[in-house]
C-alpha cells in the first residue's frame, strides 16, 4: 500500500515575487491607509508595517504616492465594484496644481479662522469657546463643500455640529457678523432670557452662501445641546422634511452636513442608531458629509480611551460607504478630499465620512490645563506653528498684512459688541412658520374639530376600499366590513376606525400625515392596519393614500428597533414641516426612555432654550395589565415634571372619539406645542372606550370629562384614563349612586377652568379622591395633588394609589389583579 505525504514549502514574500501592477494597487487601495501620514503632530496612528504592502519597483512606489501620503482612503469595503473604480480612478489621477486665487483664498479662509480664535483667546481669557485651532481646515473644507454642491444644483444645506469651532463656522462660514459672535460673550441683555436661552456654542444660525458659480445656498445651523450626537438624527429629519418640499429631486438640492468630534463619533449610541437610518425608506436623505473634527483626544481622554480601533471612524463601516482619513495640515488634500466627497455622493447617493484629523491646541474648553494629562503632546503643540503660517510658508506668501488686517477688523468687531444693547439674531425661520404661534395659550387658537355624519360616512368608505384584484386576508376583510359598519352609524368606533378617519379628514383637506413607529403600519396591538398586504404577492394597498385626487400624503413607517434616533428625526422633521401631523408611536409607552435625551434637550425645552416650535406628537401605550414592569407604565409622572411655561401639551384620552378629536386639534391649531398622548392597550377596542357617531360632531375635544350620570354625587372621584372606565364598571355592578367620576383628559397645561366647574357641580361631595393605577411616587400623583387641594378650597382632598415603589408595576398576572381589586375597593368604598 501506498502512502501520499503532502509537503509545505515556504511561502515567498510580497517583494520576492512577480506581481502585476493591479495586484500592487489592489493591496495599496486596501491597506494603503495603514501607511498614510495622518497624524500632524507625528504622535498616534504611526503607520503599520504589513507585509500585505511589502512590495518594491516604479508601481509600487506609485501606489503609495496615491495611498500612502496625507490622504488615507478606506472604500474597498463597498461591495459595488463601480464605485470602488470610481473612488480609484480619482485618486490615482494627476492633479492640477491650484491656481494662485485658490491658494490666496485658502490662505485667507485659514489666517480668519485662527485670528478669529486668537482675538476671542485675547479679549475673553478663560471663557468657553471651544476653540477650531489645530483644526482650523475645516474653515476651507466646507467652502469647498459648499461651492462644489452649488454646482450640483444644491439649494440648501443642514448642518449640524457640537460646540467645538462652532462660533468659527458661524462667522466664516455663515457669514455672520463677527461683532453679533462677541457679544454673546458680553452676555448683552440678559434680562431677555431670564429663566431661558442658551449658552452662545448651542444656538442655532442661518446664512446665504454665495458660491463661485454665481448661485447661492441658504444654510442652517442646526440648534443643540451638550449632549454631542443627539443633534444628529434632528439635522436628518430637518433634511428630510426639506426635501420632501422639492418631491423628486429633493435629495439634490438639499444637503445635509453634520460634523461630529472623535470620541463621539465612536462612542454616542445616538449616532450608531442615526447612521443605521441612511438608506432606510423615510429615512434617507440621498446621503450626508460626515465630518469628523479629530483632535485624536476627547476632553481628557486619549484616542485608546474612546474607541478600540485604531480609527474613531471604524463605526462607519458597519455601512457601505467611503472613509477619507485627511492630514488636516495638508490644505490642497484637505480641499481635494472635499470636492471627491461632493461629487460621490452626489453621484451614488451615500453618505461619504471624511475623518480631519489635527490637534486641539488648547484645553478642552480654554478654561482646562492639558499639560495636566497630555504634558508631552502639549510640549509638541506649544511651538507648533498655526497651520495658516505653514500653508503661507508652502505657497510662498507672506500672511502678516493678513493677519494685522484681519486683527483691526476683529477687534473692531469687539469693541463694537461692547455697546450693543440688544442680542442679536443669529437665525431667521423659514416663511411657513409665520402664522404658528408657540408662548402661553390663548382662546382664540383654539379650533373646531367636529365632523358631520355624512362626512364621515364618506371618508368610511375609502377607508375601508381595495382593487378588485387585490387578495386581502379573510380577517382583514372583516375588520373592514366592521369598519364600514361604524361609518355608516351601525357599531361603534374603536380607537382604530377613529385614528383613521381622524387622518383621512386631515390628508383629504390638505394636511399631510406622517407616523412611524416599530411595527407602526399594523400597530403593535393589532389596531391599525393602515397597509394592506395582498396575501398572494405581498403587494401593498393604503387606504389613506387612495381617498380623492389630489389629497395630501400619508406616510407611515415601520421603523428601526430605535428610539432616540428614529424620535430625533421625526422632531427634527417636524422642526421643518410644520403643516405636517408627525407622530411618533412607542411600542410600549416606556420604550420612549430609551430616547429620553431627545425628550429633554428637544422636544420639552426646545422652545424655552432656542425659541423653536414643534408640533411633534408621541404616542405612548400606557396601562396597568398585568403585563409587568416595562410593558405597563410609560412614565407619565417625566413628562409632568417637564411641564412648565405652556411647554407642551399632556393628554389621556379616555374614549376613540376623545383621541379623534385630539389629533384633529393637534394638527388644525395653529398654536405649535408637541403633544404627548398616553393611549390605551386592551381599551383599544372596549366597550367602555368605545364612541357613537353622533360623538365624532361635537366640536372640541373636552378637556375633562364631567361626572354625567349622577347628580350631586356625596364623593367625588377624580382619574385618567383606563382606571376610570374600570371604576365606572364597578359602580354600576354596585349600584352605587353617590360616587362622581371624573375623568381629566388633559393634564397639562393644567384645565383648571372645566375643573372648577367639573367639581363646583357637586356640591355636596364632602370629599375629593384622586385614584390612579400607578404607585405613589409615580403617575400624576404628584403633580396633581397640590392643584387639586387649590380648587377644593376647604373640600379634603384624598387620593388612591399603589404604595410607592422603585419599579412601576409587578411581574405577576395575579399579583396584579390582587392590587387592582383593593385599589377600586379603596377608590369606592372610601376605607
Amino acid at each position: 500500500m501506498s502512502t501520499t505525504s503532502s509537503v509545505t514549502r515556504p511561502t515567498k514574500s510580497p517583494s520576492a515575487q512577480t506581481h502585476s501592477r493591479e495586484q500592487i494597487f489592489d493591496a495599496f487601495r486596501r491597506w494603503g491607509y495603514l501607511q498614510a501620514q495622518l497624524d500632524p503632530l507625528g504622535q498616534y496612528l504611526q503607520p503599520v508595517e504589513t507585509t500585505d504592502l511589502d512590495f518594491s519597483g516604479p508601481d509600487a512606489d506609485e501606489a503609495q504616492r496615491y495611498y500612502c501620503g496625507t490622504v488615507g482612503a478606506e472604500f474597498m469595503h463597498i461591495p459595488w465594484a463601480e464605485r470602488r473604480a470610481w473612488i480609484a480612478e480619482r485618486l490615482e489621477a494627476d492633479l492640477l496644481a491650484a491656481d494662485e486665487g485658490s491658494k490666496q483664498r485658502v490662505l485667507e479662509m485659514l489666517t480668519r479662522a485662527d485670528i478669529f480664535e486668537q482675538v476671542i483667546q485675547s479679549r475673553y481669557l478663560g471663557t468657553k469657546r471651544f476653540s477650531l485651532e489645530g483644526v482650523t481646515a475645516l474653515i476651507p473644507f466646507l467652502d469647498e463643500v459648499l461651492h462644489r454642491a452649488a454646482e450640483h444644483g444644491t439649494e440648501k444645506s443642514v448642518m449640524a455640529m457640537s460646540h467645538r469651532g462652532r462660533l468659527n463656522v458661524m462667522v466664516n462660514t455663515f457669514g455672520k457678523p463677527a461683532a453679533d459672535i462677541f457679544s454673546k460673550f458680553e452676555d448683552v441683555d440678559p434680562r431677555s432670557i431670564l429663566g431661558g436661552g442658551d449658552v452662545k456654542y448651542h444656538v442655532g444660525a442661518t446664512g446665504m452662501f454665495r458660491a463661485r458659480n454665481g448661485e447661492s445656498i441658504a444654510l442652517h445651523l442646526v440648534s443643540n445641546p451638550s449632549h454631542l450626537e443627539a443633534v444628529d438624527p434632528v439635522a436628518m429629519g430637518r433634511a428630510k422634511a426639506k426635501q420632501m418640499r422639492y418631491d423628486a429631486d429633493g435629495v439634490d438640492r438639499v444637503l445635509p452636513v453634520i460634523i461630529h468630534g472623535d470620541a463621539a463619533f465612536a462612542g454616542q449610541g445616538i449616532w450608531a442608531e442615526t447612521m443605521n437610518l441612511a438608506q432606510i425608506e423615510g429615512y434617507s436623505v440621498g446621503g450626508t458629509i460626515q465630518v469628523i473634527v479629530n483632535n485624536l483626544i476627547g476632553f481628557t481622554a486619549e484616542p485608546e480611551e474612546s474607541n478600540s480601533t485604531r480609527f474613531s471612524s471604524d463605526l462607519a463601516k458597519r455601512l457601505p460607504v467611503p472613509v477619507f482619513h485627511v492630514n488636516a495640515e495638508d490644505a490642497d488634500a484637505v480641499m481635494r478630499v472635499a470636492a471627491l466627497a461632493v461629487e460621490y455622493r452626489h453621484t451614488f447617493h451615500t453618505d461619504v465620512v471624511i475623518d480631519l484629523i489635527g490637534y486641539r491646541r488648547h484645553g478642552h474648553s480654554e478654561v482646562d490645563d492639558p499639560t495636566i494629562t497630555q504634558p508631552l503632546r502639549y510640549e509638541r503643540i506649544k511651538n507648533h506653528p498655526p497651520l495658516y503660517e505653514l500653508y503661507a510658508k508652502k505657497i510662498g506668501a507672506d500672511a502678516a498684512p493678513l493677519v494685522s488686517a484681519l486683527q483691526a477688523e476683529f477687534h473692531d468687531a469687539q469693541k463694537h459688541a461692547t455697546t450693543m444693547k440688544k442680542k442679536p439674531l443669529l437665525a431667521q425661520l423659514p416663511d411657513y412658520w409665520s402664522e404658528y404661534k408657540g408662548g402661553p395659550f390663548k382662546a382664540e387658537y383654539e379650533v373646531e374639530t367636529g365632523l358631520s355624519r355624512e362626512t364621515i360616512h364618506d371618508l368610511s368608505r375609502g377607508l375601508t376600499a381595495y382593487p378588485d384584484e387585490f387578495h386581502i386576508h379573510p380577517k382583514i376583510k372583516k375588520l373592514l366590513e366592521q369598519r364600514a359598519e361604524m361609518g355608516e352609524g351601525k357599531r361603534t368606533f374603536d380607537y382604530g376606525m377613529a385614528e383613521a378617519v381622524a387622518f383621512a379628514s386631515l390628508v383629504t383637506k390638505g394636511t399631510p400625515v406622517r407616523l412611524s413607529g416599530q411595527d407602526s403600519q399594523r400597530g403593535t396591538f393589532n389596531q391599525r392596519h393602515s397597509v394592506l398586504i395582498d396575501v398572494v404577492n405581498e403587494q401593498k394597498w393604503v387606504p389613506l393614500n387612495h381617498l380623492e385626487d389630489g389629497q395630501a400624503s400619508f406616510d407611515v413607517y415601520n421603523s428601526v428597533l430605535s428610539e432616540a434616533g428614529v424620535l430625533g428625526f421625526e422632531y427634527g422633521y417636524s422642526r421643518d414641516y410644520p403643516e405636517t401631523l408627525v407622530l411618533w408611536e412607542a411600542q410600549f409607552g416606556d420604550f420612549a426612555n430609551g430616547a429620553q435625551i431627545v425628550i429633554d434637550q428637544f422636544i420639552s425645552s426646545g422652545e424655552d432654550k432656542w425659541g423653536l416650535l414643534s408640533g411633534v406628537v408621541l404616542l405612548l401605550p400606557h396601562g396597568y395589565e398585568g403585563q409587568g414592569p416595562e410593558h405597563s407604565s410609560a412614565r407619565l409622572e417625566r413628562y409632568l415634571l417637564l411641564a412648565a411655561h405652556d411647554n407642551m401639551q399632556i393628554c389621556q384620552p379616555s374614549t376613540a372619539a376623545q383621541y379623534f378629536h385630539l389629533l384633529r386639534r393637534q394638527a388644525l391649531r395653529k398654536w405649535r406645542k408637541p403633544l404627548i398622548v398616553f393611549t390605551p392597550k386592551s381599551m383599544l377596542r372596549h366597550p367602555d372606550a368605545v364612541s357613537r357617531i353622533e360623538d365624532f360632531s361635537a366640536p372640541h375635544f373636552r378637556n375633562v370629562l364631567p361626572e354625567t350620570e349622577i347628580a350631586n354625587a356625596q364623593r367625588l372621584l377624580l382619574c385618567t384614563g383606563k382606571i376610570g372606565h374600570e371604576l365606572r364598571v364597578e359602580r354600576k355592578k354596585r349600584g352605587d349612586s353617590t360616587t362622581g367620576i371624573v375623568f381629566v383628559e388633559q393634564l397639562y397645561p393644567w384645565p383648571e377652568t372645566e375643573l372648577t366647574a367639573a367639581i363646583g357641580a357637586h356640591p355636596e361631595a364632602k370629599e375629593i379622591v384622586w385614584v390612579q393605577e400607578e404607585p405613589a411616587n409615580m403617575g400624576a400623583h404628584s403633580f396633581v395633588m397640590p392643584r387639586l387641594r387649590r380648587l377644593a378650597q376647604e373640600r379634603p382632598v384624598l387620593s388612591v394609589k399603589r404604595s410607592a415603589a422603585a419599579s412601576p408595576a409587578t411581574g405577576s398576572a395575579k399579583a396584579h389583579e390582587m392590587e387592582q381589586k383593593t385599589l377600586i375597593e379603596l377608590a369606592l368604598s372610601g376605607h
